[in-house]
Parts: structure tokens; C-alpha cells; sequence
């Protein structure tokens, strides 16, 4: 059995000139605006989704000491709050175990936890983009599948 991991997707694009259908697909990953990252099962579907905006958005897969630190660091429950342990699921004690959980699939999209914002709002990376933002990873861009995205992310926390 292949263990599946999770991806981090971050939309790199603005919302200008973009078609219905990417906007549509753009709404069902929660990714509303520019600079804004959700956590996404890794399954078929969803890898036919990134696929499909691959001209907006980066993504990478993710491991639970990185979803950890995002949730610590840009996590918020409704009402834009910071979140803290008391704010989670019950059947976690802290945002460890809810980083663990993701990571390994066990939750397939931050939308299934209620009082949790189902995306991180990222500021613009600091020291600024090293690569291109509008060409794809392996044409020395940062959209599509990119192996850098963990790094770029963290400038951005």
C-alpha cells in the first residue's frame, strides 16, 4: 500500500483575467486570493485539479513538522483569531497531533474542520521571489509541481 502524503498548494497569481473555470476550481481548493495556501489530500482528483490551474498556483508535498509550524504560525478560527489548542477538533489535544492527522491524509481538506479557516493567508515572500512567477518550476519558474515551494513558504510565514 502507497502511503499518501498531503500537498500544500499557494496560489501565486492575482484574480485578474482569470477564466471561470480556473476561478471555479480556484473556489473549491479555497484558494480566493493571491498569496493564499491551503493543505489538500494527494489523490488523483485533486492532482487532476492542480493540474488543471497549473498557471495560478505551486504545490509540494508536505510533512507534519512543516504543517505544524503553519498552523502555529498563520492558522486562524473564525473570527480571524490565532488558534490555539482549545480551538481544535476533540479528538485532538494539540496542534501537533492535528498537524500529524493532515499530513498523513487522515483529515482531506482543511473545509471538514469547522472551526478552523480551511486556508493560510501568506504575506509576500520576503527578499522577494528568486524565480520567475510566470512560468512553471521546470522552465526556472515557481508555478506547478515545485520542490523550492517549502522554502518560498517559509519566507512568506
Amino acid at each position: 500500500m502507497m502511503v499518501r502524503m498531503a500537498y500544500l498548494v499557494v496560489r501565486i497569481r492575482g484574480t485578474v483575467n482569470i477564466p471561470i473555470w480556473a476561478k471555479k476550481t480556484l473556489d473549491n481548493l479555497n484558494l480566493d486570493k493571491k498569496f493564499r495556501a491551503t493543505i489538500i489530500a494527494e489523490n488523483y482528483e485533486t492532482l487532476g485539479m492542480l493540474r488543471k490551474v497549473k498557471d495560478i498556483v505551486a504545490w509540494t508535498s508536505v510533512d507534519a513538522s512543516f504543517v505544524k509550524e503553519l498552523l502555529e504560525k498563520r492558522g486562524r478560527k473564525n473570527g480571524y483569531k490565532a488558534l490555539t489548542n482549545s480551538d481544535l477538533p476533540n479528538e485532538y489535544k494539540n496542534i501537533e497531533e492535528l498537524a500529524i492527522a493532515i499530513a498523513e491524509n487522515k483529515i482531506r481538506t482543511l473545509s471538514k474542520l469547522k472551526t478552523i479557516k480551511p486556508w493560510f493567508a501568506l504575506a509576500p515572500p520576503r527578499g522577494g521571489f528568486r524565480r520567475k512567477t510566470k512560468t512553471q518550476f521546470a522552465q526556472n519558474g515557481i508555478l506547478g509541481e515545485n520542490q523550492q515551494l517549502i522554502q518560498l513558504v517559509k519566507n512568506m510565514l
